[in-house]
């Protein structure tokens, strides 16, 4: 309660129990101060508990100024309020253990979208590889794993499945380099896994730790620990070890795999700068972030896909797939599509938790499992050379994600 009220002449200080006066401090006037509180604002209802409970506290403005050179009439201001005891303390503290179960709870989130993101890359890399045997044409195999992803996010929006982002052009201006990032690395995946086997495309595109260093070194400015560039070495001797070994090896496949590499390194960068929002000045979650990068990026890949593949060649190519896998291979393509999109989805609900380096870790660790499954169904021959050399550059990787900690 605050009680304000102004008086000219005499002063007098009366609260509860205490009178306090300060003759050093105001000698002339005497001043007497008396504080009248209004009825109707002392009531006994059971959440004042006025002057019972709670201190007064009275404020004044103009007595340290105070003195005979005054008016006569000056006015002075007065200020009594009571302590509200019934809010409590503000004060956001975490004790120990809810700080280890917030972390827990934390590894385990980040756990379970790491293992969802690698079982389905490994149905998608399945299927793509059937189609792409089927249908060798690798820029309308991208494009329809860019517009599934897009026909899913917008009817999820429209049913309120999931939350559409709030997103202004500034956004969409900061998502552009990200998509361009992204349709090249897609199409040059594509490109490689169309020319040589899945297994050799995987190894290659498991330095991708490299370009991530390299690229955040030179071009982001970054410095790491020595140990983090030792790491690299047998990264990079591996990778080149299966290269020199693979029984089918394909230049154009070789370097769809290093163009990929290089660009997914820019994409995650530049993906974990718009997700938190620093450079965009839209905050938008992994998902959503993803849905918006798959339209954009349709938009960028339809005219080019056009231009190098035709709707005349599709047409030839996907009568020839249907005679010869029957009605078998469109399932795969709706299968390739559709996992296209999850499993990047959940990639990039990782990278929102995570950082761009981690994620590289991630995603090489990943190609583990898609190596040894696609070697097991497609029965792709290994020489004991190319497979040491796989091994090598796992290796790297993992002495890499140790030397990061």
């Amino acid at each position: 309660m605050i009680s304000s009220f102004k008086q000219s002449a005499a002063i007098s200080i009366s609260a509860s129990d205490v009178v306090r006066k300060n003759s050093s401090a105001i000698s002339k006037p005497r001043l007497s101060l008396f504080l009248s509180m209004p009825t109707t604002q002392v009531s006994k209802s059971k959440t004042s508990g006025f002057l019972s409970r709670k201190p007064l506290y009275i404020s004044s403005e103009g007595f340290a100024s105070f003195e005979s050179s005054k008016p006569k009439n000056a006015n002075f201001e007065c200020k009594a309020y009571e302590a509200d005891r019934s809010q409590p303390i503000d004060a956001n503290i975490e004790l120990p253990d809810q700080q280890t179960r917030s972390a827990a709870a934390q590894k385990a989130k980040i756990s379970i979208y790491f293992a969802t993101w690698w079982a389905l890359n490994v149905v998608f890399n399945i299927y793509n590889k059937k189609v792409l045997n089927a249908f060798p044409y690798p820029w309308l195999t991208s494009l329809l794993s860019l517009a599934a992803g897009s026909l899913m996010m917008l009817i999820s929006w429209a049913t309120r499945i999931a939350e559409p982002p709030e997103t202004d052009l500034q956004f969409w201006k900061t998502l552009l380099p990200v998509a361009v990032a992204h349709t090249i690395g897609h199409v040059a995946a594509t490109v490689s896994m169309s020319k040589v086997a899945v297994s050799f495309t995987h190894i290659i595109k498991s330095g991708e730790p490299a370009f991530s260093v390299l690229v955040s070194r030179f071009i982001m400015g970054e410095t790491f620990p020595m140990p983090v560039y030792l790491s690299l070495l047998p990264i990079i001797g591996g990778c080149g070890l299966a290269a020199l070994t693979e029984l089918n090896f394909n230049m154009i496949g070789f370097m769809g795999a290093m163009i990929s590499n290089l660009a997914f390194v820019f994409r995650n960068i530049f993906s974990k700068k718009g997700m938190t929002g620093k450079s965009a000045g839209k905050s938008v979650g992994g998902m959503n972030y993803y849905a918006c990068l798959s339209m954009l990026s349709l938009l960028i890949l339809t005219p080019f896909a056009i231009a190098v593949e035709g709707p005349q060649v599709w047409a030839a190519g996907w009568e020839t797939a249907i005679s010869q896998i029957g009605p078998n291979f469109v399932w795969w393509v709706a299968a390739q599509s559709i996992f296209y999109h999850l499993y990047n989805q959940f990639s990039y609900m990782s990278l929102d938790e995570i950082s761009p380096l981690t994620f590289s870790i991630g995603n090489t660790m990943k190609r583990i499992s898609v190596i040894v499954s696609s070697i097991i169904i497609f029965r792709t021959p290994v020489q004991p050379v190319n497979a040491l050399g796989a091994a090598i550059a796992i290796l790297g990787t993992f002495l890499y994600s140790q030397a990061k900690q």
